[in-house]
């Protein structure tokens, strides 16, 4: 029988998420599975991988083959590099406390650059959020000034209409006066 590590979607239409399985190569991929070695959703940034790395170890040993994909998530999990260490130990040529300081050293380093990632992230959406409240503030400031300029072009217009308005009552009473002495 051939024994794959493959994925098995599970979700909902465009937000799936996956569980990495060790099944027959001839089972569907949503059907039967021997056991589960863990998830993978790719809808998070990063995405969240969740691998039992002793099981998918212990099936590769085996001789289990990964899919593309899996392959490209137990590389990143480091699972392929134990394998290739334990090989080496396995042939004498290094040791197993030589083959465990690689790779926790690997570990570490790759540790580093996921945690660098999700800072780098947070950073963006930090600088994004400043970015966009220093936006919101100018516009603001320019429609306060618009605002003001309006409003400032109103009471100059409700003062010469006042001006005028008194100017045409003073021209009113002004004749009215000339005509009431002619007529005495």
């Amino acid at each position: 029988m051939a024994v794959k590590i493959r994925l098995q979607r599970h979700g909902k239409k465009n937000f799936a998420f996956f569980h990495i399985v060790v099944a027959d190569s001839r089972s569907p991929r949503d059907g039967r599975f021997i056991e589960q070695l863990g998830s993978y959703n790719p809808n998070t940034n990063p995405a969240t991988i969740v691998l039992d790395s002793e099981k998918a170890l212990a099936w590769l040993n085996v001789g289990a083959q990964p899919s593309l994909v899996c392959r490209r998530i137990l590389s990143y999990e480091g699972v392929l590099l134990r394998k290739h260490l334990q090989g080496g130990v396995a042939k004498g040529a290094l040791t197993q406390e030589q083959a465990d300081a690689k790779w926790n050293a690997w570990k570490a380093q790759r540790d580093a650059k996921v945690a660098a990632k999700v800072d780098g992230l947070a950073k963006d959406a930090e600088a994004k959020v400043k970015a966009a409240a220093a936006e919101e503030r100018k516009v603001n400031a320019a429609r306060a000034e618009e605002l003001a300029k309006k409003a400032a072009k109103l009471a100059e217009e409700q003062a010469a209409a006042k001006a005028e308005a008194e100017a045409e009552a003073a021209a009113e009473e002004a004749p009215a006066e000339a005509a009431e002495p002619a007529a005495e």
